[in-house]
C-alpha cells in the first residue's frame, strides 16, 4: 500500500498566519523561527560534549562553513504574471507520494540531543506530526523495530553504516527490511572517523561511552560475539563494536547489497558527476549527494556547488541532497538544482535539544513554509516550475 501524505497542509505557508493570528492572542512563537536564534537557543539547552559533537565539523570546519555559505553563490530569478496561488511540492519517492521534497537527514547522536535520551523517536514522532519521512541512523538510542512505530503512516528510510562483519551488517539489513523500512541508504565516507578538534580536544566520543548503540546491542548476530550480553558488561560490548563499526564500501559490494535486500538502495556520499554516473550505470536506485555535512573530510566544496555535475552523471537516477541546508531558501535552490529531494539535518536536531519532537516539527514546519513562500513569491506554482527556472551562479 502506497503511503499518500500530500494532504497535510494545504500550503505550508499557511505555517505564517497561524503565528500571526497567535500573536493576537498574546502567543508568540515558544521556538525560533529562523536559524541564528535557533543555534542560540540549542547551545544553551545542549550540554557541552553533546553540543560540541553536534556543532563540530573536520578540521578546522571550512568545508562545513562552505555547505551553508555556499547556497550564496547562487541565486533564483523571480518570473511574474503567473498564477502561483496554488502550490504543489509533491514528489514521488520510492514508490510514495510525498507532500514535499523535505526529509530527515539521519544523524546519529540524535538519542543523546534530547533530555531523555529518546531522540531517535521524538524525531520520528516529528515525521508523523510533519509527514517528512525521516531517515533513521544505524547509530541511535533505541532499536530501529521501536524508532519506525512512531513515524506513523509517514515513510522512514533506514542509513547503514556498514559493519565489518558481514553477518552482523545482513541483520541490520533485514531488521530494517522486515520493519518497514521504505530504503536502504549506504553510507560511503564514513569508515573511518574524520578528524574532528572540538571532540579531540575532549576526549569525547559518545559511542566509545556507550552511547546510540543500541541497534547493535540488541543484534542477534552482535551479542552472539560476546560472552555477556551488553547489559551486563557494556564496556567488552562496546570493544567488541569499534574495530567492526564500518566496512571500506567499493563497486563490487553492490552485489551483496542486492542479495541482502529487497528495499531500494540509495548511496550517500556521492559527490562526483563520474561516481555518479557509475551508480546510475549499475542500476542504484537513488543518489545521495552530501559530504556529511564537512564533518568527514575538510579542505572540500560546498556541497551545493558539486550538486549539478552529480545531477548530470546520475541521468534519470532520483538525487538526494543534504549538506548545509538551513532554511527553506536554501531547499528551492537545491531543487532548481536538480535535487529530486532534501535532507535538513542540523536545523531538526537543534529542534529537538529544544522541545523534542514538538521542538523539531516546529523547525521543519518553518522550513518548508519559507520554501512554499518563496515560490509562491517568485511565481513558482510548481516543483517543475522550480526546476525549470534554475538557479544562477552569482560570482562575488
Amino acid at each position: 500500500m502506497q503511503a499518500d501524505t500530500s494532504n497535510r497542509p494545504a500550503h505550508f505557508g499557511d505555517y505564517q498566519n497561524e503565528i500571526y493570528f497567535g500573536g493576537l492572542q498574546g502567543v508568540i512563537p515558544k521556538y525560533p523561527v529562523e536559524f541564528k536564534t535557533l543555534v542560540q537557543r540549542a547551545t544553551e539547552a545542549m550540554p557541552p560534549h553533546v553540543l560540541s559533537y553536534v556543532q563540530g565539523g573536520c578540521g578546522d570546519e571550512l568545508t562545513q562553513d562552505r555547505n551553508a555559505s555556499a547556497f550564496a553563490h547562487w541565486g533564483m530569478v523571480p518570473r511574474m504574471m503567473v498564477d502561483s496561488r496554488v502550490r504543489d511540492l509533491s514528489i514521488l519517492l520510492f514508490g510514495d507520494k510525498l507532500h514535499s521534497p523535505a526529509f530527515m537527514a539521519p544523524i546519529g547522536v540524535n538519542g543523546i540531543v534530547t533530555q531523555d535520551e529518546h531522540g531517535d523517536i521524538a524525531a520520528a514522532k516529528a515525521s508523523a506530526i510533519t509527514g517528512v519521512p525521516f531517515m533513521a541512523s544505524t547509530l541511535a538510542n533505541d532499536p530501529l523495530e521501536e524508532v519506525i512505530k512512531h513515524c506513523g503512516d509517514t515513510p522512514a528510510y533506514f542509513q547503514l553504516y556498514t559493519p565489518r562483519h558481514k553477518g552482523l551488517a545482513e541483520s541490520l539489513i533485514s531488521r530494517a527490511e522486515k520493519a518497514g523500512y521504505k530504503a536502504l541508504v549506504v553510507t560511503l565516507d564514513t569508515w573511518v572517523t574524520g578528524w574532528r578538534p572540538r571532540d579531540l580536544a575532549t576526549s569525547n566520543f559518545p559511542q566509545l561511552r556507550g552511547h546510540v548503540l543500541q541497534n547493535y546491542f540488541t543484534d542477534p548476530v552482535f551479542r552472539s560475539l560476546l560472552e555477556k550480553p551488553p547489559e551486563e558488561d557494556p564496556a567488552t560490548a562496546i570493544r567488541t563494536w569499534a574495530p567492526i563499526f564500518a566496512e571500506t564500501m567499493t563497486w563490487d559490494h553492490l552485489s551483496w547489497l542486492r542479495e541482502s535486500t529487497n528495499m531500494p538502495i540509495v548511496l550517500k556520499g556521492i559527490c562526483h558527476e563520474d561516481d555518479a554516473r557509475r551508480a546510475n550505470d549499475m542500476g542504484v536506485d537513488a543518489i545521495y549527494c552530501s559530504n556529511h555535512g564537512g564533518r568527514q573530510a575538510n579542505g572540500g566544496i560546498g556541497a551545493i556547488d558539486m550538486l549539478p555535475g552529480v545531477v548530470k552523471g546520475a541521468g534519470d537516477t532520483p538525487v538526494l541532497f543534504d549538506s548545509g541546508i538551513r532554511s527553506g531558501s536554501d531547499m528551492v535552490k537545491a531543487i532548481a538544482l536538480g535535487a529530486t529531494a532534501v535532507g535538513v539535518g542540523r536545523p531538526y536536531a537543534y529542534g529537538l535539544a529544544l522541545g523534542g519532537a514538538e521542538g523539531a516539527a516546529h523547525v521543519l514546519k518553518c522550513i518548508l513554509a519559507e520554501a512554499d513562500l518563496m515560490m509562491a513569491v517568485n511565481g513558482y506554482p510548481t516543483l517543475e516550475h522550480v526546476r525549470a527556472q534554475g538557479a544562477q551562479r552569482v560570482d562575488g
